[in-house]
């Protein structure tokens, strides 16, 4: 099984080096008993965007915008340093992703015919239920 400390971080469609995260372990509280006492498996990575040099600079202004020019992320979900290892990767590829998606610019759009045509006859539907509700006119 290899380890996640190992395995390069995909940023976008380039890949930074295990090389340029920074990896920090610490007891987690929480369950596991005499285990969590000793083990050293809350899992803390770094990654210094403003610094790497494996990302390009349209990448890197966008994520030090939204993220800051250090990203860290820490899991301490698990019993052991090894899948805390692997989550915290995962979340850490998640939270660049996001930071480098795009929104598509929304352009309005004319409705289309059969919408007008819809909206016009709910709009005769529903006034043709009005005019029954109201009382006869004796005139």
């Amino acid at each position: 099984m290899s380890d996640a400390s190992d395995r390069p971080l995909r940023v976008g469609h380039s890949l930074v080096p295990a090389e340029e995260l920074e990896w920090r372990f610490s007891g987690s509280g929480g369950p596991g008993g005499q285990h969590a006492n000793t083990a050293n498996t809350r899992v803390e990575v770094r990654f210094d965007i403003a610094a790497s040099p494996s990302i390009g600079p349209r990448q890197r202004e966008r994520l030090v915008e939204r993220l800051g020019p250090v990203v860290r992320v820490v899991a301490s979900d698990e019993r052991s340093q090894l899948r805390n290892r692997e989550l915290a990767l995962r979340r850490l590829e998640q939270r660049i992703a996001d930071a480098l998606h795009v929104e598509r610019v929304r352009r309005p759009t004319r409705p289309t015919l059969g919408s007008k045509e819809r909206r016009l006859e709910s709009k005769r539907v529903q006034s043709e239920r009005k005019r029954s509700r109201r009382p006869p006119d004796d005139v």
